[in-house]
């Protein structure tokens, strides 16, 4: 009984590490890099904020201008 116990045992341990062997991996396609793009989307939304920047204090400064103007008007 021992010896029909013991060879199950074994037989689950060989079972086991047999499933868990890597099987030869077939070549899968390649995925694409996402990096580059993520990269450039930070580039673009970067550069959209710079000019939003630029153009607020192109506003500022226009509106300082013409506060100027209309104050040696006066």
């Amino acid at each position: 009984m021992h010896k029909i116990l013991a060879s199950l045992i074994a037989g689950l341990f060989a079972a086991g590490a047999f499933a868990q062997a890597a099987a030869p991996a077939t070549p899968a396609t390649p995925a694409t890099p996402a990096a580059p793009a993520k990269v450039e989307a930070k580039a673009e939304a970067k550069a959209e904020k710079k000019t939003e920047v630029k153009k607020k204090v192109a506003a500022k400064k226009a509106e300082k201008a013409a506060e100027k103007k209309d104050d040696t008007k006066k």
